[in-house]
């Protein structure tokens, strides 16, 4: 029997590593098969579910990560040429992982779907060249997501010739948190479409696997308010729908430059001009007037800037999810950066 208060002190211990560490991986994160990223535009959704996926190949598994926006970020990202609607091996590590990739196909995947479960391949290629495709998926905007999440499963469960998954894990760079309560909740999509045969059984399948503990949803932000406002809502639609939320990632985040004890006061444009000028011309730094008070400028605006980054930080913290943070990356994102995001997430439990 653990005594209570050395349950107390281990708390203390965790809640110190996180406060000095990026934050702590939810528990059932770490044992997801499936795992959808996602966030407002602009949030970097794309390059956290790269880095992911590196961090889980990083562990020794086999990672597929899936594009289903047709842009083609990933192979931006990962500097290598347009990638293919079928599964396209980008990196080997030491370690046994490797991460591949798949970036899904509106009509590939309708194609597929009708060959699979109408043996329909033919038909499907001749309805292509009317321009059907474009029709059925105006027509019936639900199917679209359907096709997505149905591909999804299908990976998920896939197996090779020994009977084993081909995939310990998919990564899925998912749609906009305006659209992903709506992707995710095919159940609903499908009762506007069908109500038996194929399509009906697939979706129940798939809603299966997206509602089950194998899933989890990850939401990236930015400490801006309309990020925050999206996330936080956003968790409220997911749980709702019964999704279970994973981690908050709070993208892009750097260091004060500011003594906190002065921050606010400096953020309301009380600043000691004569400290400052005497503090640089101490270490030989002599500003004309005009370029001191270009300055003191940037240092209120910049104050000002922290203190809406701590009422979104405080926003956020009234959501009960965990929290994890990722730097800014000073050169941009490339395969390099993705590496260092990855050893970010890999501390924080990933």
């Amino acid at each position: 029997m653990v005594s209570v208060d050395a349950v107390d002190k281990v708390i203390d211990v965790v809640n110190e590593v996180a406060k000095d560490g990026p934050g702590v991986w939810p528990a059932q994160a770490r044992d997801a098969k499936l795992h959808f990223v996602s966030g407002k535009g602009g949030t970097g959704k794309t390059t956290v579910a790269a880095a992911l996926a590196l961090t889980l190949a990083s562990r020794g598994k086999k990672v597929l990560l899936v594009e289903c926006e047709e842009r083609q970020a990933i192979a931006q990202l990962f500097d290598v040429p347009p990638l293919p609607p079928t599964d396209t091996q980008l990196v080997a590590m030491e370690g046994g992982g490797s991460v591949w990739a798949l970036a899904l196909q509106i009509e590939h995947a309708l194609l597929e779907y009708l060959d699979m479960f109408y043996n329909l391949g033919f038909a499907g290629r001749a309805i292509k060249k009317v321009g059907a495709i474009d029709f059925v998926t105006t027509v019936a905007p639900g199917l679209k997501d359907v096709l997505v999440t149905g591909k999804i499963k299908e990976r998920a469960i896939a197996t090779d010739k020994a009977g084993a998954r081909t995939y310990d894990v998919i990564v899925v760079d998912s749609p906009p948190t305006g659209r992903i309560g709506n992707f995710l909740d095919v159940t609903t999509a499908m009762r506007d479409l069908a109500k038996t045969g194929p399509i009906r059984n697939q979706s129940e399948g798939v809603a299966a696997l997206l509602h089950s503990p194998d899933t989890v949803v990850h939401l990236c932000t930015l400490l801006e308010a309309m990020p925050v406002q999206e996330t936080i809502e956003s968790v409220a639609e997911l749980r709702s729908k019964e999704l279970h939320i994973g981690a908050i990632i709070i993208n892009r985040v750097n260091p004060p430059y500011l003594p906190e004890e002065e921050s606010d006061a400096i953020a309301e444009g009380r600043i000691d001009s004569a400290r400052i000028e005497k503090s640089l011309a101490d270490v030989g730094v002599r500003l004309a007037d005009d370029d001191l008070a270009g300055l003191l400028t940037e240092a209120i605006d910049y104050a000002s800037r922290l203190q809406a980054q701590q009422v979104a930080r405080s926003e956020l913290d009234e959501v009960d999810a965990a929290q994890v943070e990722l730097p800014t990356v000073e050169e941009g994102v490339d395969l390099g950066a993705l590496y260092e995001l990855s050893a970010v997430l890999k501390k924080a439990g990933a």
